[in-house]
């Protein structure tokens, strides 16, 4: 699965405004330091490197740290002077830490990262599920602006833009070397306002010129629908602020619409690519009445957490088949691992991505922020899914249309990103708004794996019902 802008955001995990071992920034050496460079505006960096030199009490206080950081750090302040001196074109400083920032958090693994005030601002707005725009998932493949997917029911799907679609130009302005925040600010607009967008596509021998108006895009996360009297139809489309809330809503429309009661459910996570851990942990709540949904084990004590089901009013008597593949991530992995794991669900279909860490957002001064890696989850029975994922207890590839097959062939996992967190070794014993009804359209799609699930329900049900009639 591509790193997409909105997937960045979305594992998140939880939000917190510090964390133990950040406050020794705020301790006194360093906020001395931060009120001297605020009054003499010189870099802090060299006020650090200054003070190091001619502060024996400061010494003191670090002493506990090895030498080679401070070593480093000079290292580093040196080939800053040099760049600023020497390069081709002149660069301010904030470039060149920012992007000594982004390249320190990126070299940890393919989550971690900088996000500059705007980025933050954009992590904001998705997780909230709103925004003015064209309703286009797009990441960089192989530097070139690529769509990942269009959001149903918005500008873009209903201009007919294509995963894979390459954005050649925004507005007569090419996209080569735009970065992805650019391109998302460019996209992004008042609502009535119009775009023009130059795609190219694959077999298509001309470029394709589009203009779109832009809409408020108000992302629905739970989508529902009836298959049969009884069977229901349930799917999330990534784990937002209001997605528990939603799923909640739309399995009470449905139970309504079968007398009362489902007989069975089909919980769809295809192409979920995560979202909030509070999120997911609520949704697998729903169906589970106790024992643990997910636990989180990090360096730092609160890092290690364990996440329990409550005994409430759920909805856990119907059976139900759980639909995931390669681009289930993160929080759906989460539930899918959890539901197979209680024995609760069938995970049917294939492989799924394999992210199994946890990032916490950690702000800090300029309305910025980091997403940090802090920490991997595991399913109920110790299961790390990092690099692997959860496999299907039922392996069914799905069957799509010639034209698509290209697209699906290219999806990526976790294993697949450049710098990904490591999968840990086992420690013994096991190893570690209001939701949407689907449109018709959706409905009449063929789609095997679905059909196979609601056979497989239905087939669940008649096996019950005479087994029940043979006992004594």
């Amino acid at each position: 699965m591509q790193a997409t802008i909105a997937e960045a955001y979305w594992d998140t995990g939880r939000k917190k405004r510090i964390v133990d071992g950040a406050t020794l920034v705020y301790s006194d050496p360093i906020r001395c330091m931060k009120m001297l460079s605020r009054k003499s505006g010189i870099t802090i960096l060299f006020v650090v490197i200054a003070t190091l030199a001619g502060t024996s009490w400061l010494a003191q206080r670090v002493s506990a740290v090895a030498k080679g950081t401070y070593e480093n750090v000079e290292t580093f302040a040196n080939i800053l002077t040099l760049v600023q001196k020497n390069y081709v074109d002149e660069v301010s400083t904030k470039q060149l830490i920012d992007g000594a920032i982004n390249g320190m958090l990126t070299s940890l693994d393919a989550h971690s990262a900088y996000l500059t005030p705007d980025l933050y601002k954009e992590l904001q707005v998705d997780t909230r599920g709103s925004f003015g725009g064209l309703g286009i998932e797009i990441t960089l493949r192989n530097g070139v602006l690529t769509v990942v997917s269009p959001i149903e029911d918005t500008p873009a799907f209903r201009a007919g833009v294509r995963p894979g679609d390459q954005i050649i130009k925004i507005e007569n302005e090419f996209t080569k070397d735009m970065s992805l925040i650019e391109a998302v600010k460019r996209m992004r607009g008042p609502k009535g306002t119009k775009i023009e967008l130059t795609i190219r596509r694959e077999g298509e021998p001309e470029w394709i010129e589009l203009t779109l108006s832009r809409e408020v895009i108000r992302i629905k996360s739970v989508k529902y629908r009836t298959l049969e009297k009884g069977y229901g139809y349930l799917r999330i489309t990534q784990f937002q602020e209001r997605t528990q809330r939603d799923a909640e809503e739309a399995l009470k429309a449905l139970e309504r619409e079968s007398g009362g009661s489902l007989a069975g459910l089909v919980l769809d996570l295809r192409n979920d690519p995560g979202g909030l851990l509070t999120q997911a942990v609520k949704v697998a709540d729903l169906f589970l009445d106790s024992g643990v949904v997910v636990y989180t084990e990090g360096r730092l004590e609160n890092q290690r957490q364990k996440f329990f089901a409550h005994k409430q009013d759920g909805h856990g008597e119907f059976p139900m088949i759980v639909l995931v593949n390669a681009g289930s991530a993160s929080a759906s992995e989460i539930v899918a691992g959890a539901l197979q794991d209680h024995k609760r669900a069938l995970v049917l279909g294939t492989q799924t991505f394999g992210k199994g860490s946890v990032q916490t957002i950690l702000p800090v001064e300029g309305d910025a922020a980091i997403r940090l890696t802090t920490a991997r989850y595991y399913t109920p029975n110790g299961r790390s899914i990092q690099a692997t994922g959860i496999t299907p207890d039922i392996i069914m590839e799905q069957v799509v249309p010639p034209r698509e097959s290209a697209e699906h062939q290219e999806m990526m996992r976790e294993q697949d990103l450049p710098g990904h967190l490591q999968r840990p070794e086992p420690d013994g014993g096991e190893d570690k708004e209001s939701p949407g009804r689907s449109t018709a359209k959706e409905a009449e799609r063929p789609d095997a794996q679905l059909d196979r699930a609601l056979e497989l329900l239905k087939s669940w049900n008649v096996f019950k019902t005479v087994v029940a009639q043979r006992q004594p």
